[in-house]
């Protein structure tokens, strides 16, 4: 079980996360849970570091960050002792969970899980703060924003967990964001793959990073709320959206008179930028000087369009970067500009990203068109394609983005049916 940090903010908000917690070993089940710090913690804790040294150690800095999840690791197992349920807290550094050494952004290489399982199997319930581990040289590493997902992930895949809840603000994957699209629907499974491309594209529900573990390590994975009453039925009774494989999601779907849905989700992301460079020479290695110093500046480059080369041997060259990168886009690329050889840089921050994910969509076609047709006839223009097996990406202007969505889901048959039909 994993609790993040709205479910952990403050005294009674993690009473709640232990009692929740306490019903599912009543119910028969050896728990292990991790934990996030409380809401706004970590952002304090950086802003602390920040204030010590704007060019602060790595190594240092981890200690200090992961110090949020180690409190509310130690607060919920005496609220689990207060109701009665033996329990303790293990620190990334008591399992261990060993990482590399890369500081701020560690990844994770093995768990030590015996004493874990020995202690799980004496009725304990092991309280994990996520987040954090410990290098080779044991010194405290941090994993990254969204870490502590992937730690619980870990965690479950180590101790061949049957099933991974990630609890959290909302309960379950929906279609498409329910306050744009008020018929949005929960689903009831999505598979790896499906949610990997949905996390990508916007999709706030689960870090990218912990679907890939899961889908790695073959980690059923379940999202579901943390806040809902205390007399309500146990998670298992009222499941949030189960996250499997392929071959788990054929069983799922036994018993369905029909197909699968063809399209699973829709996404929008307003964090993007266009970048346009004019009159780039037409030559091997020309695109190359664009992308390669974004590359070592560790800006991510999403769509790409290259137009038809002209008459003399010019082309233009379109692509899209995150929308917090584009200042430093901008600088990079005017630092550039001879050894691109670019005529002109255009740039526009208000564009956004809207995609519709489904595996459906690998047997099935006109996916695409059915997408391009819908808007249009809404009179939205399309600046930008990028396409997966699972995914159609398209970038328009920022200020149509909730009709776009709205207009899709409708397309794709994806609205929720009124409860009296």
């Amino acid at each position: 079980m994993k609790f993040g940090g709205t479910s952990m903010a403050g005294t009674e908000r993690i009473r709640r996360v232990a009692r929740i917690v306490q019903r599912q070993q009543a119910a028969g089940h050896e728990v292990a849970v991790v934990v996030s710090a409380m809401s706004g913690e970590t952002d304090r804790l950086v802003n602390f570091c920040r204030e010590a040294d704007p060019l602060y150690d790595p190594a240092e800095y981890d200690v200090v960050v992961a110090a949020g999840e180690q409190v509310t690791s130690g607060l919920l197992a005496m609220h689990l002792q207060a109701l009665g349920s033996k329990a303790r807290s293990w620190l990334g550094w008591q399992l261990p969970i060993h990482t590399d050494d890369a500081h701020a952004k560690a990844r994770i290489e093995s768990i030590d899980s015996d004493a874990l399982l020995a202690s799980m199997a004496a009725g304990e319930i092991a309280v994990i703060p996520g987040f954090q581990g410990l290098t080779g040289d044991n010194r405290i590493t941090t994993l990254g924003r969204g870490g502590s997902d992937t730690s619980a992930v870990a965690v479950a895949a180590a101790i061949k967990a049957d099933r991974c809840d990630i609890y959290t603000d909302v309960d379950g994957v929906y279609t498409t964001d329910p306050r744009i699209v008020a018929k949005a629907r929960k689903l009831k499974s999505v598979t790896y793959e499906e949610m990997l491309e949905l996390a990508s594209v916007g999709s706030k529900v689960l870090q990218t990073r912990s679907v890939g573990l899961a889908m790695k390590e073959g980690v059923r994975v379940q999202v579901l709320s943390s806040f809902i009453d205390d007399d309500a039925p146990a998670a298992d009774t009222i499941p949030g959206t189960m996250i499997v494989s392929d071959e788990e999601l054929a069983k799922f779907q036994e018993g369905l008179d029909m197909e699968r849905q063809l399209i699973t989700g829709i996404a929008a992301d307003k964090n993007e930028a266009k970048v346009t460079l004019t009159r780039v020479p037409d030559r091997p290695g020309a695109v190359a000087a664009i992308f390669s110093p974004l590359a070592a500046a560790n800006i991510n480059v999403d769509m790409i369009i290259q137009n038809i080369a002209k008459d003399k041997g010019e082309t233009d060259v379109t692509f899209t970067v995150p929308g917090a990168d584009l200042a430093r886009t901008q600088a990079l690329l005017e630092g550039q500009k001879e050894a691109i050889g670019y005529y002109r840089m255009i740039s526009d921050g208000k564009v956004a990203k809207i995609s519709v994910v489904g595996v459906g969509m690998k047997s099935h076609a006109g996916v695409a068109s059915t997408m391009f047709r819908s808007l249009a006839d809404r009179g939205i223009n399309i600046q930008a394609i990028s396409t997966s097996e699972i995914k159609v990406s398209v970038l328009i202007d920022e200020d149509e983005t909730e009709l776009a969505v709205r207009v899709l889901h409708t397309a794709y048959g994806l609205d929720a049916k009124d409860e009296a039909a």
